[in-house]
């Protein structure tokens, strides 16, 4: 299937953590080397959200419509309060700093999610630093930011993750070794054993990074070449190829047949068959 794309801003160092406001009709993005978070909006088109912004990389919003945020900078997951007020959601495990939280989903139950790689720890994606955690975890948010729990931590690079339709699953990004691990989530949301669910492959740049899943259960993640379409049950179904390296993407405008893609130097939108979901 061939795909137009509209370039909705460039320029840009690294772009990422895009996510659309369903009642505000606007887009959020990362762009996480310069410090800054940016909006858009068809009417508006490109403006600064925050900045400096901690380095953030992933958003997302959680049952009430609040805005989760993942920075590299500071090694934190963070709220943002309905008047402004930025509340520490996560930063430490057993006394040490976390890697540099990345990717975040908050599941229907109002349980968040994220991913913890090192990235944020290298001079281009936030401030060089030495890991203090041995391993890369996956965690789910506890009541004290001093101690989320910790549910996996046997992935290489832990990336972009999603939940299924029924919210039974997790399905989670190991951007190194191209996979997408699935898991069942257990009664108090805790991560059963994971299985490998399927793999990026290709011979471009690119891996598996940002992930979502659309209205038909399909699944989306970006890999070699731009984003990689799976159906429910693993099979790829096509390749999205994208002009430029690609990070992330979100669906979104009224319909949710929208497809915004946040690709290195620039801001994609393009418009797809089956439509995406919205977050909240």
């Amino acid at each position: 299937m061939s795909y137009e794309f509209e370039t909705l801003g460039t320029d840009f160092e690294f772009t990422e953590g895009p996510l659309w406001h369903p009642t505000g009709k606007f887009l959020i993005f990362s762009d996480i080397p310069a410090d800054h978070m940016y909006r858009w909006s068809a009417a508006g088109g490109i403006e600064t959200f925050r900045t400096p912004s901690q380095k953030a990389n992933g958003n997302t919003y959680d049952r009430q419509g609040l805005l989760l945020s993942c920075h590299h900078q500071t090694s934190q997951v963070t709220r943002t309060e309905a008047d402004g007020r930025i509340v520490v959601l996560a930063t430490h495990f057993k006394g040490k700093t976390l890697n540099s939280p990345n990717d975040i989903v908050c599941h229907p139950d109002g349980r968040i999610y994220f991913t913890d790689p090192p990235y944020g720890r290298s001079k281009a994606f936030g401030t060089e630093r030495p890991q203090e955690l041995a391993f890369q975890g996956v965690y789910r948010v506890g009541s004290n930011p001093l101690s989320p729990e910790l549910l996996v931590d046997d992935f290489d690079r832990p990336n972009g993750l999603c939940f299924s339709l029924d919210g039974a699953r997790l399905f989670i990004n190991d951007t190194t070794r191209q996979q997408i691990r699935v898991f069942d989530l257990g009664p108090t949301g805790s991560l059963g054993k994971g299985r490998l669910w399927a793999e990026t492959k290709g011979s471009k740049p690119g891996g598996p990074d940002g992930m979502k899943i659309d209205s038909a259960g399909n699944v989306y993640s970006t890999g070699p070449g731009g984003i990689h379409v799976f159906s429910p049950d693993g099979e790829l179904r096509e390749v999205i190829e994208v002009p430029e390296y690609t990070a992330n993407f979100a669906f979104g405008d009224d319909d949710y047949r929208s497809l915004f893609i946040t690709a290195s130097t620039s801001l994609y939108r393009i418009r797809v068959t089956t439509p995406g979901l919205p977050v909240f």
